[in-house]
């Protein structure tokens, strides 16, 4: 069992933070540092000096896609959220409803046969559940490419902690790359997202190494908090021999964000060793399991039923988790993708 909390509902963050403050940047945010118990509070652009020279951080490069799309099922309004593209061409979505809020609700009904007519006159068939027991995904084939669809009719998607539609540029991180075949992440590896270059630049200067590693991160449960499903990743070779140097060397390895974690921890072996990766992982990080090459973490901060608080426990220690959320709710920190970032360090 992990820490239980409740976040009041105004400590959710409705805007980036460069919407909150007009002139600033993404870095706007704050920065919650937790050494083992030890807790301090920081902004963000203080995140250069709080790190070592000889230390590498991994970052997630998967671009955020345009990822939710206008549908109808008969004459009732439908919104598709493309999750994840399976090795046979075929996606797996969630269909779900508009709530009248300009965001989307659970859909109940989904079944095999179902049929939807996508904006621009594509259609999307529901085949089988993504995996027993777990109807809220669905394998579905479309009749045009997806990455063009996403591209002429999607937008990010959004929930209703929201208070409006952003550009999809609001999404990407300074790491996101695009891949050739047009796939990414259905929503926002967002640990990543205050960093700016300035920052990237100052890390650098002062002897921090950055390893990139990919993971296509699928839609999360809004609702339900399920356990993570089986997503794309890679850890190329230049990454796996840095992290490896960097620990030979004494260093810490850090990840930015959970989606960096499932990665790095599904391309280490027994032995602790980090090797060149890529295909589908169902890792799942917990406090059982624990973690072979994550020394800390930056991350954003995660609701109480969130299964990513197992890999932070794994990461950090249940006290040392607990400990910073409780410093987390009482300094009013902000929650979600567009919220403040929590640092994990040893103690």
């Amino acid at each position: 069992m992990t820490v239980t909390f409740r976040v009041p509902e105004e400590l959710s963050a409705r805007v980036p933070a460069e919407v909150r403050a007009p002139g600033g940047d993404r870095d706007a945010v704050r920065l919650l540092v937790s050494r083992g118990t030890e807790v301090s509070h920081h902004a963000f652009a203080e995140l250069p000096p709080l790190l070592r020279a000889g230390d590498v951080l991994v970052v997630n490069t998967s671009p955020t896609l345009a990822a939710a799309v206008d549908g109808r099922i008969g004459d009732a309004r439908v919104v598709v959220h493309f999750s994840t593209r399976g090795d046979d061409g075929r996606w797996a979505v969630e269909l779900r409803e508009p709530d009248g809020r300009g965001t989307t609700r659970v859909r109940a009904g989904t079944r095999a046969g179902t049929g939807v007519r996508l904006a621009g006159g594509a259609r999307l068939g529901i085949e089988e559940p993504l995996s027993p027991g777990a109807p809220r995904l669905w394998w579905a084939r479309v009749s045009r490419d997806v990455p063009g669809l996403l591209r002429e009719h999607g937008r990010p998607i959004r929930y209703a902690y929201t208070e409006r539609d952003q550009p999809l540029s609001a999404y990407q991180t300074v790491f996101a790359l695009p891949a050739r075949d047009g796939s990414g992440s259905a929503e926002m590896p967002s640990a990543g997202r205050p960093f700016t270059a300035r920052t990237v630049t100052e890390l650098v200067s002062r002897g921090v190494q950055f390893a990139p590693v990919r993971l296509d991160t699928g839609v999360a449960s809004a609702e339900a908090h399920e356990p993570p499903y089986p997503e794309r990743f890679a850890v190329p070779e230049a990454s796996a021999r840095v992290i490896g140097a960097v620990r030979a060397g004494g260093g810490r390895v850090i990840a930015v964000g959970t989606t960096a974690v499932r990665a790095l921890e599904s391309a280490a072996g027994p032995d602790g060793v980090v090797r060149a990766r890529a295909g589908w992982t169902d890792l799942v990080v917990t406090p059982e399991r624990g973690v072979r090459v994550v020394d800390g973490l930056l991350t954003g901060l995660h609701e109480p039923e969130a299964s990513h608080l197992l890999m932070l426990e794994a990461v950090a220690g249940r006290e040392a988790v607990a400990r910073g959320y409780e410093e987390a709710l009482r300094g009013r920190y902000l929650w979600h993708e567009f919220g403040d970032v929590h640092l994990l360090l040893p103690g």
